[in-house]
């Protein structure tokens, strides 16, 4: 069963939009995305290595993954932004909490928190430890930074340290691809046709994924059902629905939207698709900011905000179809906390009823918004709910007149950094 979008709150807030024309110009978006007509038709890679999936790829990946779990206590993954972000996403929602099972999967050079560093290679002292390096040039500060660390941190401590490196880099060129090659490590290569915010389904995520225990074959395989579907797509789809609404509202002038999830094993998935809208969208002036929140929990800080504050909001809920399982309310004699009306209710119920109830107020408050719904969280959905993400965008992108697949704000601050730290 697929992801299904549910519009019933934004209906209204549309209703001067004229639809068929707008529909017509998300059917000509997407028609550019599937025929590469857009701004950087060269980096839909994204798209294409689904139609034509590598399966001895995916093998091989699974393979040194077993090996990961066989003889690691710990994956360290070192890489920023897209580099790291698809992978701990899907881990986040695919790992059940608090298990044991296989080797813990650590990140490093996402930041450059000076305690964060310290205390993780006094924590990895010790432990069987892997590496897994994510970056096309491997000049990036915060990663190659990390990978400084971790080599000495091998290099001390194991015979096989090279062996233990595995470097997900540019297939030709750069400078962590000709020190993996002198170094002899494995290498998996970063295509040139996929953005970082775009490659969590290529080698990028796919190892730290794999090593995590989850099939990636099924994730695979689950975004390219849903790549294939919107092949042939009309107006109605979901994915097409949803880029059209976002493009409305920016042009009625809507200035952000709030990805609220509804369980916390999806927050990485929002802080996924954080990115991948922000840096996709956010230049020239124009695209929505997105800011993902978790409720309940945000609902007893910024919600305050949310419902009465500046209406320039619109409202994505991300949740799971899951009423009727968890744990359900015991009764108990004297009702001391006022809670026996819900004797019996599980907390899936619960949280179902939370969200109905502030998906109506944000609506009745003046904030318009959807609800994506995953028939349930496993390898073949979350697939499929990353390429839903992943098509929305490229249309968004494209129906702004944006190129949705560079990133050149992200230069500015480097440059700025670098030139303070005074690099040759």
């Amino acid at each position: 069963m697929p992801v299904t979008l549910d519009r019933r709150h934004v209906t209204d807030a549309l209703d001067g939009a004229d639809r068929a024309a707008l529909d017509a110009r998300v059917l000509d978006a997407h028609r550019r995305v599937l025929d590469g007509e857009t701004a950087s038709p060269d980096m839909l890679g994204w798209r294409q290595m689904l139609l034509a999936p590598d399966d001895a790829l995916l093998e091989n990946v699974a393979t040194v993954a077993a090996e990961i779990r066989e003889r690691a206590d710990v994956l360290l993954c070192i890489g920023i932004g897209g580099s790291y972000l698809g992978a701990e996403a899907v881990m986040e929602a695919l790992v059940p909490p608090f298990s044991g099972d296989g080797p813990q999967i650590l990140f490093a050079g996402h930041h450059l928190g000076p305690d964060y560093h310290r205390r993780l290679f006094e924590h990895l002292d010790g432990k069987s430890v892997y590496v897994n390096v994510i970056s096309k040039s491997g000049t990036t500060l915060e990663p190659a930074l990390a990978f400084r660390l971790a080599r000495r941190f091998l290099e001390e401590r194991f015979d096989d340290a090279d062996r233990r490196i595995i470097a997900t880099t540019d297939a030709d060129r750069g400078a962590l691809h000709d020190f993996a090659v002198a170094r002899g490590y494995r290498r998996y290569v970063v295509p040139n046709d996929v953005g970082g915010r775009f490659s969590v389904l290529t080698p990028v995520g796919l190892l730290p994924i794999a090593a995590a225990g989850i099939d990636i074959r099924t994730l695979f395989y689950g975004a390219v059902a849903e790549a294939r579907e919107l092949t042939d797509a009309d107006a109605s789809h979901p994915a097409l629905q949803y880029a059209g609404d976002r493009f409305a509202f920016h042009e009625a002038g809507y200035a952000t939207e709030v990805l609220a999830v509804m369980d916390p094993r999806l927050k990485g998935l929002g802080a996924w698709w954080q990115q991948l809208f922000g840096e996709s969208e956010g230049k020239e002036g124009k695209g929505l900011f997105p800011v993902v929140l978790q409720y309940t929990t945000d609902l007893h800080s910024v919600g305050q905000y949310v419902q009465q504050g500046q209406r320039t909001l619109v409202e994505s809920f991300l949740r799971l179809d899951d009423a009727g399982q968890g744990l359900a309310v015991a009764e108990e004699d004297g009702d001391p906390d006022g809670l026996n009306y819900l004797a019996g209710t599980p907390y899936g119920t619960v949280n179902e009823k939370a969200y109905q109830g502030t998906a109506a107020a944000h609506a009745e408050g003046g904030v318009p918004n959807w609800t994506v719904t995953l028939p349930r969280l496993d390898a073949e959905t979350v697939g499929r709910l990353i390429y839903f993400y992943e098509h929305a965008v490229a249309v968004g992108g494209t129906l702004l007149d944006v190129d949705p697949f560079n990133q050149p704000g992200v230069e500015t601050y480097k440059q700025k950094m670098f030139s303070l730290l005074g690099k040759p």
